[in-house]
């Protein structure tokens, strides 16, 4: 395994970056999740490392040695690709042998590996099947077990579940990140999807426009997201703008005023996750807004309701299905106050 350095990295397609000044020190046996909206360069990035795209700018660092300018095949990456990339006319072993085969492995050794990486996906019986007579997980666990063959030194993963149905990508992720684990594989996993880079990673790096916008934990990012733009990609947050006018107290545009926890002098937006949100029919103690129901969506684990508040305020609350909310008895245009702490609210300064 290795620790992965990446310095001011950086690709420009003419006078176009597609990324920028991308410095990263990814830890041996971490997980790392590259995670933003489509065309923020967070697979360009990943083929850097993998050595199928030549940065114009910065190193990328295999522990201490310099892989920038390394063909693909010297710096013995496993890549897992969106679309599984499988021969169709080799059969699943065959697939998972070819990568060897090009690592010029004796033909022994191929087979021991070949069986040791489809017991580890859970395909050892179906090593003589193609492609076509696989499922859809069934084809990325082959493509998972190729690139675990060649015994990688970064294991590197491209969306691998945009093309599964949903209950399919909870189970291969589940799998996928157990497998990581288990090997201690420094590993880079791409995605669009922020609930599959919470669930997965060990940290995140959220991209915007070719740029790093913040790197931390799964909880640092959610709970401490550092703009507006992390904030509001990374799940969903409620904004309300105004100004800080002393310390501990937010001043909305709409009207109400708010008591925040927070040793910020300035703020022009507070930010409030939906579940932190509890509705009530009195104001009682903290933060109370008073707001009219305008729509409820059940969604079997909880239940999402959207409020109009003071001044055109718009708030999504989203509530735990348990007994307390149907004790409500909540319908739209009912009047009632969104409750919060303190604690709860995030300051921005943009």
């Amino acid at each position: 395994m290795a620790r992965v350095y990446l310095e001011n990295l950086g690709k420009s397609y003419g006078a176009t970056p597609a990324v920028a000044n991308f410095t990263l020190d990814i830890a041996d046996g971490e997980l790392v999740s590259f995670l933003g909206p489509s065309g923020c360069g967070k697979t360009t990035t990943l083929r850097m490392i993998a050595g199928f795209i030549e940065p114009t700018e910065g190193r990328v660092l295999f522990d201490d040695v310099d892989v920038t300018r390394f063909p693909a095949h010297r710096r013995n990456t496993g890549m897992v690709f969106q679309r599984y990339a499988l021969f169709p006319h080799m059969t699943v072993s065959q697939n998972v042998s070819f990568g060897l085969e090009m690592h010029k492995v004796p033909a022994a050794e191929r087979g021991r590996r070949v069986r040791e990486a489809l017991d580890m996906v859970r395909m050892a019986s179906l090593g003589e099947r193609y492609p076509r007579q696989l499922s859809g997980g069934q084809q990325q666990r082959v493509a998972i077990a190729r690139a675990l063959a060649i015994e990688p030194t970064v294991f590197l993963l491209d969306e691998p579940l945009s093309n599964l149905d949903a209950k399919l990508r909870l189970e291969v992720r589940e799998e996928i990140r157990a497998l990581q684990r288990r090997l201690g594989l420094t590993t880079i996993f791409v995605t669009h999807d922020q609930e599959e880079a919470l669930a997965m990673s060990d940290r995140m790096a959220i991209m915007q426009d070719g740029i790093v916008r913040q790197v931390g934990t799964p909880d640092d990012l959610y709970e401490r997201p550092e703009s507006l733009f992390v904030a509001d990609f990374l799940g969903k947050m409620n904004f309300f703008s105004g100004r800080l006018i002393r310390p501990g107290q937010f001043e909305t545009e709409a009207g109400p005023l708010l008591a925040v926890s927070s040793e910020k002098i300035s703020a022009t937006r507070v930010g409030v996750r939906p579940e932190r949100i509890a509705l009530s029919t009195v104001a009682g103690n903290g933060n109370a807004v008073p707001v009219i129901v305008e729509a409820i969506a059940f969604l079997g684990p909880h239940v999402n309701v959207r409020l109009d508040g003071p001044g055109g305020l718009r708030l999504l609350c989203q509530l735990p299905n348990t007994g307390a909310w149907r004790k409500l008895a909540l319908a739209p245009g009912q009047h009632a106050f969104a409750v919060f702490e303190s604690r709860d609210c995030v300051l921005f300064s943009e």
